[in-house]
Order: structure tokens, then C-alpha cells, then sequence
């Protein structure tokens, strides 16, 4: 036998789930002679690529980790004392490993199928609890993206509960210590929609005004001062003024709440509650505000309702307020939380406690109050006898230079002003790091250190009685039980298993794209080259990060077609608005900022006119034809009707309906005819990848959701991220940073608090495009649009598939219409709930199109495992047919009663008129492995009427515990 010392095994055929002769048999099914036949039956000729992707070829998984690790290590990782939001942490190894590192958490979608996302529920209610206890409100959501978009939420918000009283103002104060990040934040999203923002010290607000509506302040502060705000705020309500905070949840374990102190929101970053700063990102922000405001809160909720034998269960809450529902009418854009990031913030609250907690908080104060006095002795002026972990030097100009030299040279990172130096202590700062900033400071003087040990003695919490926290927070057993390491690492293990995830069985979500997270494309996320720099580092101290986005950039530009892409936008609704922002300031520069219609089809996904509102666009619906496609005739109506003020169209492509419409490239040309930009969602690139572009189309800007197509985890609802391409007239728009030059040299305000969004998520699609290289990009496209169709194939005759191409092939995505089954009284969720019961999370449920099922298969599913997904829905037809032939009861049958839980059908006696093994074993492979849902069907509307978004009462979370 001969040897092949070049036989390696490619990273593309671990990926790609079908193997040559599965693909010969899957071709065989559908009735296409080979793979290049049925693509050109899906994918119109006419927008076919003309050349291969030119990007470099694939890497070996070994050969790859070796050169990222090069290119890691040019990162220099500098003790970080900037602060700003942004901090060293120390995060649990039990939560570090089984956690952030396990896909048991990390592959999990969205838990809109609550029954079988229990642990991840508890989890988020665990989170919102902490967030809610520790700022003092009585209502928090399940995380947003970061700080700065949090706190623009808080004024979007803000504007639309203000009262009648107010019901013409739209001025909003912002302290001028609030961060910058977050105020150039709060002027990308006020100046579109006609808010006006006043910038200002304290003492210049004027709470009188009758154009004031909100006010916002940063506590503790960019300086680092704690201040007391109580008798802003007491005025502020006697004039009918609302009030925003952006706070600390570590301060808060010391200080007075802002809800204490009457705050009608607040804001923050939950980022040093155990997650690593990651140059920025990702991380999970929190937003907390009153119970009156639970209709109007931006992003997710997680409630506690009841199953359907009674028992306390968990589940996303008043979903109608979801901009997937409201869509043009809504006030966010919102549709992630992120979840993964909360999931660790909230085992860091549970595994250290309120008393670990406070600990921590205090040796943090400690060594800032230690290092103030030690600096005053030296001759230094701290600012400011009231702060947490932050101090403000005051320097001169030699004094500063020579301490930038020896902070340099020290591997110390401060953050600089004119005439002042700032040093931001943290959890994973020590004595001896206190010591060495001091020794730092004395060298710059020419004076010996000051006796540190002395100084060390009696260190106290002297802060004003008003501003030292008297209420007890994070009493809950949940939070006071799990210190040692053996029961938190059993508690966590408990919440996994209650959750399905890819480690379990395909999730063929249509639209979300449940892709393999390759663990290659993982392992670099936990480096410290790239979790622990801070994202205002010097940029001499990036360069691995800055090849990293320099490459990436020139990769997703080729693969879309276009011009250049920003990597700012941290999810995939941020990538829709930073798009819309982008076309909005072209049109301004032109001098033609009147073009505000953005012309959407009926079939969008609500983050698109949702969007399109916070841009300040005013929406225009497109029909959809029988076919699901764009209604030629009613867009070419709608673009002629407003060919003055036209915007943009927003346009998915292939269709929602997962159609590669074949006019696309004139829809295109007709929006340009009248002078508008063509807006793609990228949803569905992965149909498209190496096959067409949104630029072959004919579109101007694209957002690519790197958590779809590009392999991000979806983490269990987010991280994600949205980068935008775009072509070259809109570059010089791209987004800026005020702290880090980013974009084009006509950037718009920033889109994310961070200048480069969720930069240590990004390695992740760098790894995947470099391991694929364009071959395997491009087959992976190939296998995805295959599976797909083999599905459609299988399913044909038992199911009515909705929409095809003309020649009757689906992209990479189907809806499956189950309306017809209403006749016997069978509902989608029925279906979507039984699935369960085989060890299936549903596909998308009811959108676009309400009764349907949405399938999306991904390339890297076996034919093995479609076959078994085909089988449990092809059982479940079965059991549909039973219903419409008599054989079933229409109320008391395997559907209605799913899905079936252990103690259901283990315990007492069994009255149902089908057997237990129907129930829980309905086809030969579920016994192999069976996944056991931990509650029965939830009762969401219960749950909304009475609304509980915080840990149960201690009686019955012992009740649960013991039933679970």
C-alpha cells in the first residue's frame, strides 16, 4: 500500500456533513444528475458568480491554530487600569470551562421553545434578579449588547413614557462625566429621530425647562466620583422630568441604588461580573426600569408562568413587545439578549454571593483608597473624596510624560487626560499591583515609595451616610448555596441538562441558520491574547487584533461583493441600522437629507422597518404575489409614488420565503432609477456564499450575521454580530469611534460602544473562512441549498411546501404549511411541542407566513440525521392523520398533550388514551438517546398577566427543586 505523507485530513469534510455518496444518493431523491445541476435550478444564472472567491486557500485545523497563535501573540496584553466600563475580571474556572468553553451552553438557540430551555431560563431569571436587587427597580430584562446601546435604549425609551405633561418635549440632559463612548452612542440614535441632546455639567441643568424630558448620569462617574443624586431626582419628578442612570453593579454591592434614590431606569455593563473584556466585546448589558414601563422595555424579558399541571415553569415574557410584532411601530430594534454573557454574569452572582460579592467590591475600594493615600503623600492632588474604584490625578506635563514612560515600560496601561492621569482598579488587581502604580508615581517625582504597609492599616468604607448602602440584596438560596466549587459545578450541569442544543440534534431553525461551531474555530476565544486587552488599549499594543480585523475585513468584502466593511456592529439588527445610518448620511452628503422612505416588503423580518424607524426613515410596505415573491408591479407603484423622498428598499435575499427571486436585479435597478440604495438583509447569506453577492445583485450595503453564516455560536439568543460591507460611495460613511480611529473619513456617529463591536467573537469567522478557504466556502453553500431541498424532497406528498423557484427548488430554507391541519383542530405549535417528544427543537414557527413551519437545514448535517428529522415529522403526520381519520381523541391525543415529561408519565396512574410508549417513544432511534423535556406546555398568557421576571419565593423554588 502506498503512503501519502500529504494526506490530511481538510477542515471541509469535517465541517460538511454529507459524504460523496450520501450527496449521490440525496441527488437521487430529489432528481437532479449532480450537484452543479441542482444549483442551476436554484440560483438564477444571470447573478451566478463569474469567477471563484479570491481569498487564501483552506488550512489544516493543526496548521491553522499554530499561525493564529502567531499572529495572537502580537497582541501585547498590558495590565489594564483604564476603566471606562471596561475591567479585568476574574472568572470561575467552573464557569470558565463549563460555560463559556461548553457547547452544552454556548450552541443553544433562542428559548422560544421554553419547554425545553428550563436551564438557561433559570439562568436569565437569576440574572435579572441580581440586575433588579442591585440597582433597586422592580423590573429588568433578560441583557442587551453593551452600555452605550443600553443607555440609548434608556432615552428612546424615556421619550416614549414621558408624560402628558411633557408630551412636546425632546430635550434630554446628559451629565458631561457620562462616558464617550456611551454619548456618541446617544448621538447616533437622537439626531434621526429628533431628539435634541444637551451636554453639560451638573450645575448648568436646568430642570424647569419645559423642553426637557430626561435626564441621564453616569454613577459612579467618568472621573470616578460617587455622587449622590437624590435631590436632583426628587426635583426632577416634582417637574415631571424622568431620570436614567448609568451605573456599576460592583459599586452597587456598596453604594445607595439608584432606585433608592428615585432613578426611573438604569443602565450599565455587566461585563466585570466574571467575563473577560475581549478588546470590547461581546458582553451583557443590563436594563432595569419600574413595573409601569414593563409594555415599553426594550429587549427580552424572562417571566415565570405555569405548565399544564400547574407547575411553576419559565418563559420570555410579554412578547408583544417584541419589534418582531410591532415592527415599524416599534421603539428598539432589539431582537437578542445576550444570553451567553448574562448566563456567566449570573453564575459569577450565584458562585460568589452577596458576601463574596461585597468582598470583592470592598478590596477593589481598598486598593484605590490605598493608592489615593498614598499619591496625596507623595504631593499628588486626587480629586474627589468620594469614589469607588476610580482616581483622578492631577499631573503636569513632565510628571505625566515620565509616568507614561514608566507605565510603559512597566507593562501598565492608564488612561490619559490634558493635566490628568486616571487609574481604575479591578477585581484582579492585588496589593502588590497597588504597590507598583505607587512606586511608579514616586520614581516620576525622584522620592522614595511611602510605607505601604502603614498605609494599609484600617482601610475603611468612608463614604457619606447617603451614599452607603443599607438594603440587603441577593437573599435568595440560589445565590447562597452553591460557594464550593463541587455544587456549582453540579448546579450548572443541572441547568444544562434541561436544555437542548446542537450537542443533542439538529436545529433547523429557516432564518437563523444553526450552524457547527467547529471547536478550532472556538479554542482561540479564551486566549488571553485576546480576552484580556481593553478596548481603548494604545493601538501599538493590537496588532494581532488589527491584522485579525484587516484581514477579515478583506475576506467578508470579497465574499459580498463589495467595496469595504466595518466590524463595529455587535449584532445583526446593530448591522441593520448602522446600514441604514450609513445610506442616510450618503443622501446627506449629497444634500438630498429629505429622502427618508425606506420601501419594505410585507415579508421582512420586523428588525427591518423597526430599524428603518430608529434611522428616521418612514416606511412604505411592498406586497408580496402569490409566490412569496417581491410584487414587481407594486414596488415599481410605491418607488415611482415617491421618487423625490426615496430612501432605500430593505430587501432579504434569497426571499424569507426562501426563494432566489429571479428579479432581483431589476428590483435593484428600479430602486437606483429614482435615486435610492438598495439595503440587503443578510439573514440568508448562507445561500449565497461563493455562488452570487449581494454586490452580483445589485445591492449598495449588506449586514452579514457573523452568528449565521460565519459560525458564531448563537449562545442561547446572542452574542452575535453584524458587520456591514458596503460599496464604495458608502465607505467614506462607515462608523467612527470617539476613542479609536475606525470607519471612513465621513464616518457616522458610533454604532456600538466599542470601536470594533464584539471583537473576541471574531476569530471564530476568521477561523472558519481561513480552515474553508473559497473551495469549501462555496461547497458548504452548495450542501446547505442540497440538504435543504433533500428535505423539501422528502417531505413533498405529506406536507405542502409553500413556495419554490420557478424550477420548483428551494433555496436554503422552506416553509413547510401546516394550516390545513386546523380542520381537525391540530395548531403549528401542536407540531412545534410534539417535536420535543422525538428529541427536536421546532423550526421556525409561524413567520413569515402564521401557520407554517420554517426549515433550514445547515451544510453540516448528515444525511443521517436529516433522515431522522424527516422521520419524526413524517410520525407526526401519521399522528395528524389518526386525528382526521377518528382513530385519535381531537382534544386528548399525542399532539395536544405535548410534550411529555418524566414525572407525567412515570408517576400515577395513566388515564391518557394512548399508550406511554407513544408518548415518549414514539419511533425506534428516540430510545438510543432520549432528551426529556423538564416541564410540560408552558401557559405564556398566565405568565403575562401575572408577571414575575425575579427568583420564586423560597417555599416554592424548594417545591420545583424537589419535583424536578
Amino acid at each position: 500500500m502506498q503512503i501519502n505523507l500529504s494526506n490530511a485530513v481538510k477542515f471541509e469534510s469535517r465541517h460538511n456533513g454529507p459524504t460523496e455518496a450520501e450527496i449521490a444518493e440525496m441527488l437521487e431523491k430529489i432528481g437532479a444528475s449532480s450537484l452543479e445541476e441542482l444549483i442551476n435550478q436554484t440560483v438564477p444564472e444571470s447573478i451566478q458568480l463569474e469567477r471563484p472567491l479570491n481569498l487564501p486557500a483552506a488550512q489544516l485545523e493543526s496548521e491553522f491554530l499554530k499561525n493564529f497563535k502567531k499572529l495572537a501573540s502580537k497582541n501585547k496584553v498590558f495590565k489594564s487600569y483604564i476603566g471606562l466600563g471596561y475591567y479585568d475580571t476574574l472568572v470561575p474556572n467552573v464557569v470558565l470551562r463549563n460555560v463559556l468553553e461548553n457547547p452544552g451552553w454556548y450552541t443553544a438557540y433562542t428559548p422560544y421553545q421554553a419547554e425545553i430551555a428550563q436551564g438557561r431560563l433559570e439562568a436569565l431569571i437569576n440574572f435579572q434578579t441580581v440586575v433588579m436587587e442591585l440597582t433597586g427597580m422592580e423590573l429588568a430584562n433578560a441583557s442587551l449588547l453593551d452600555e452605550g446601546t443600553a443607555s440609548a435604549e434608556a432615552m428612546t425609551m424615556l421619550h416614549a413614557v414621558k408624560p402628558r405633561e411633557k408630551k412636546n418635549a425632546n430635550k434630554y440632559f446628559v451629565d458631561e462625566k457620562v462616558f464617550p463612548q456611551t454619548k456618541a452612542l446617544l448621538v447616533t440614535r437622537a439626531e434621526p429621530i429628533g431628539i435634541e441632546l444637551v451636554f453639560g455639567p451638573i450645575s448648568a441643568l436646568d430642570l424647569t425647562d419645559p423642553e426637557l424630558y430626561g435626564v441621564m448620569f453616569q454613577y459612579p462617574n467618568m472621573d470616578g466620583e460617587v455622587v449622590d443624586y437624590s435631590a436632583i431626582v426628587a426635583s426632577a419628578k416634582d417637574n415631571k422630568v424622568l431620570t436614567a442612570f448609568a451605573s456599576d453593579l460592583l459599586a452597587l454591592t456598596l453604594l445607595t441604588s439608584p432606585g433608592e434614590m428615585g432613578a426611573d431606569v438604569v443602565v450599565g455593563s455587566a461585563q466585570r461580573f466574571g467575563v473577560p473584556m475581549g478588546y470590547g466585546g461581546p458582553h451583557s448589558a443590563f436594563f432595569a426600569t419600574k413595573d409601569e414601563f414593563k409594555r415599553q422595555i426594550p429587549g427580552r424579558i424572562i417571566g415565570v408562568s405555569i405548565d399544564r399541571a400547574g407547575n411553576k415553569a419559565y418563559r420570555m415574557a410579554l412578547q408583544t413587545r417584541e419589534q418582531h410584532i410591532k415592527r415599524e411601530k416599534a421603539t428598539s430594534n432589539i431582537c437578542t439578549a445576550q444570553v451567553l454573557l448574562a448566563v456567566m454574569s449570573n453564575f459569577y452572582a450565584v458562585y460568589h454571593g452577596p458576601k463574596g460579592l461585597k468582598n470583592i467590591a470592598l478590596r477593589t475600594h481598598g486598593l484605590a483608597k490605598l493608592t489615593a493615600k498614598a499619591l496625596t503623600e507623595l504631593g499628588f492632588e486626587v480629586s474627589g473624596k468620594e469614589f469607588f474604584d476610580t482616581l483622578k490625578v492631577s499631573v503636569d506635563s513632565a510628571a505625566q510624560a515620565k509616568i507614561k514612560e514608566l507605565a510603559e515600560e512597566s507593562k501598565i496601561n492608564f488612561r490619559f487626560g490634558e493635566g490628568t492621569i486616571f487609574i481604575a482598579f479591578d477585581e484582579a488587581k492585588t496589593l502588590e499591583d497597588a504597590t507598583e502604580v505607587i512606586s511608579l508615581f514616586a520614581n516620576a517625582k525622584g522620592e522614595s515609595i511611602p510605607d505601604v504597609a502603614i498605609l494599609s492599616e484600617n482601610l475603611s468604607l468612608e463614604l457619606p451616610e447617603s451614599l452607603i448602602r443599607k438594603s440587603e440584596y441577593l437573599t435568595h438560596p440560589v445565590f447562597n448555596n452553591y460557594h464550593s466549587e463541587h455544587e456549582m459545578l453540579r448546579y450548572i450541569k443541572k441547568l444544562e441538562s434541561k436544555d437542548l442544543s446542537l450537542v443533542h440534534s439538529m436545529i433547523s431553525l429557516g432564518s437563523c441558520t444553526m450552524k457547527l461551531n467547529a471547536t478550532a474555530e472556538m479554542i482561540p476565544v479564551t486566549w488571553p491574547e485576546f480576552g484580556q486587552l481593553h478596548p481603548f488599549a494604545p493601538i501599538d499594543q493590537t496588532e494581532g487584533y488589527q491584522e485579525l480585523f484587516e484581514n477579515l475585513r478583506t475576506w467578508l468584502t470579497e465574499i459580498t461583493g463589495f467595496a469595504d466593511t466595518s466590524l463595529q456592529p455587535n449584532s445583526g439588527a446593530q448591522g441593520e441600522y448602522a446600514g441604514l445610518m450609513v445610506i442616510r448620511a450618503y443622501h446627506i452628503n449629497r444634500g438630498e437629507g429629505h429622502r427618508n422612505v425606506a420601501l419594505i416588503p410585507t415579508s421582512a423580518h420586523g428588525t427591518n422597518p423597526a430599524s428603518a424607524v430608529m434611522a428616521g426613515m418612514k416606511v412604505v410596505l411592498v406586497k408580496c404575489d402569490e409566490k412569496g415573491n417581491i410584487d414587481i408591479d407594486d414596488l415599481k407603484s410605491k418607488a415611482t409614488e415617491h421618487k423625490d423622498d426615496l430612501s432605500c428598499l430593505m430587501v432579504t435575499y434569497p426571499s424569507t420565503h426562501g426563494v432566489f427571486e429571479e428579479a432581483i436585479q431589476e428590483i435593484c435597478a428600479t430602486i437606483h432609477q429614482y435615486g435610492g440604495q438598495v439595503y440587503m438583509d443578510g439573514a440568508n447569506m448562507n445561500a449565497q456564499v461563493g455562488l452570487t453577492s449581494p454586490g452580483r445583485i445589485g445591492a449598495d450595503v449588506c449586514h452579514l450575521n457573523l452568528h449565521k453564516t460565519f459560525c458564531i455560536p448563537h449562545g442561547g439568543g446572542g452574542p452575535g454580530m453584524g458587520p456591514i460591507c458596503v460599496a464604495s460611495h458608502l465607505a467614506p460613511f462607515l462608523p467612527g469611534n470617539p476613542l479609536v480611529k475606525t470607519g471612513g473619513d465621513q464616518a457616522v456617529s458610533s454604532i456600538s460602544s466599542a470601536p470594533y463591536g464584539s471583537a473576541s467573537i471574531l476569530p471564530i469567522s476568521y477561523a472558519y473562512i481561513a480552515m474553508m478557504g473559497p473551495d469549501g466556502l462555496t461547497n458548504a453553500t452548495k450542501m446547505a441549498i442540497l440538504n435543504a431541498n433533500y428535505i423539501k424532497e422528502r417531505l413533498s406528498g405529506h406536507y405542502p411546501i409553500l413556495y419554490t423557484g420557478s424550477k420548483g427548488r428551494a433555496a436554503h430554507e422552506m416553509i413547510v404549511d401546516c394550516r390545513s391541519f386546523k380542520e381537525v383542530g391540530v395548531e403549528v405549535e401542536d407540531i412545534a411541542k410534539r417535536l420535543m417528544d422525538y428529541g427536536y427543537h421546532a423550526p421556525t414557527v409561524s413567520f413569515p407566513v402564521a401557520g407554517t413551519l420554517m426549515i433550514e437545514p445547515t451544510e453540516s448535517e448528515t444525511k443521517a440525521e436529516l433522515d431522522k428529522f424527516c422521520d419524526a415529522l413524517l410520525s407526526i403526520r401519521e399522528e395528524i392523520r389518526e386525528i382526521e381519520e377518528g382513530k385519535a381523541d381531537r382534544v386528548e391525543n399525542v399532539l395536544k398533550n405535548a410534550p411529555h415529561t418524566a414525572i407525567m408519565v412515570l408517576s400515577g396512574e395513566w388515564t391518557m388514551p394512548y399508550s406511554r410508549e407513544k408518548a415518549v417513544f414514539p419511533i425506534s432511534y428516540v430510545k438510543e438517546g432520549k432528551f426529556w423535556p423538564t416541564v410540560r406546555r408552558i401557559d405564556s398568557a398566565y405568565g403575562d398577566r401575572n408577571l414575575v421576571c425575579s427568583c420564586i419565593p423560597v417555599e416554592e423554588y424548594v417545591t420545583e427543586t424537589e419535583l424536578a
